[in-house]
């Protein structure tokens, strides 16, 4: 082996690619034990085994697929619009202070209102079909992504504004150039949270209402008193967010690979 070879360095494998599988075969061990040892009702509690059993045959059935896709479509068309919406809505307000303050108390005051209480409001309005859930996430996804896209845009440095404004740049250059690349870090942030809540907001929609989506499958299951499928469709629906989360987390990288939170993710890998 020559010497340059040899002081090649060695590609480490991450220290989280060994720490989280312990960490969730430790929990599914603690788990297991607590059943066998304690004697819980399946009824109750079902083994790991079981529910892992229960998933494998819920992936298997094709109407679980159909309630995926229901729960998919909601979530993905209410977050669409809450992005359009709070991206748009942050960066007007952020560039006009007095509209920021006129609206400011309107719009805290329609997210304070428990989400789940306009349910009832959105089945009188559209009915039991998708739009309801459509709405539901939308509204809880908004808030997020609107807070973040105003914050950006007034977080942009006071010297990077003199510049462009010495260089007597337009508005819309001025927001392309500067103000929207400041706040695209604030935007992606508002995207992770406005995601996970927007599922939260699909599901239960289809709780309260309907005849299809992982949530009313959640509603099946508790009826039937199946628990060990009770617990596959949470596992099922975990795994549907966590790709969701990520996918926003992947887009981070390939939007702004220039920001500090991307190069130090980089570095420590």
């Amino acid at each position: 082996m020559s010497s340059a070879a040899s002081r090649s360095p060695i590609r480490r494998v991450p220290l989280e690619w060994i720490t989280t599988p312990v960490l969730v075969l430790l929990a599914l061990a603690i788990w297991h034990s607590y059943v066998a040892g304690f004697d819980v009702s399946p009824f109750i509690l079902p083994r790991p085994g079981a529910v892992i059993d229960a998933w494998r045959e819920l992936l298997v059935t094709r109407s679980t697929w159909w309630h995926s896709w229901a729960t998919i479509y909601e979530t993905l068309a209410g977050f669409g619009f809450a992005l359009v919406a709070g991206v748009v809505l942050g960066a007007v307000l952020g560039k006009i202070p007095w509209l920021e303050r006129t609206l400011n108390p309107f719009i805290v005051a329609s997210q304070v209102v428990p989400k789940v209480a306009l349910v009832p409001l959105f089945v009188v309005w559209f009915g039991f079909g998708p739009t309801t859930k459509i709405l539901l996430a939308a509204v809880l996804a908004f808030f997020p992504i609107f807070t973040n896209t105003l914050l950006g845009v007034k977080s942009v440095d006071l010297g990077h504004r003199d510049v462009m404004t010495s260089l007597n740049t337009s508005r819309f250059q001025r927001f392309r150039h500067l103000e929207l690349p400041s706040a695209l870090p604030y935007i992606i942030t508002g995207m992770e949270i406005g995601i996970v809540l927007a599922i939260i907001g699909a599901v239960v929609g289809e709780y309260l209402g309907g005849n299809r989506g992982l949530g009313y499958l959640l509603i099946a299951k508790m009826n039937a008193y199946e628990t060990d499928m009770l617990f596959a469709v949470l596992i099922h629906l975990t795994v549907i967010g966590f790709a969701f989360y990520l996918s926003v987390g992947v887009l981070r990288r390939f939007v702004i690979p220039w920001h500090e939170s991307v190069q130090i993710e980089r570095r420590g890998r």
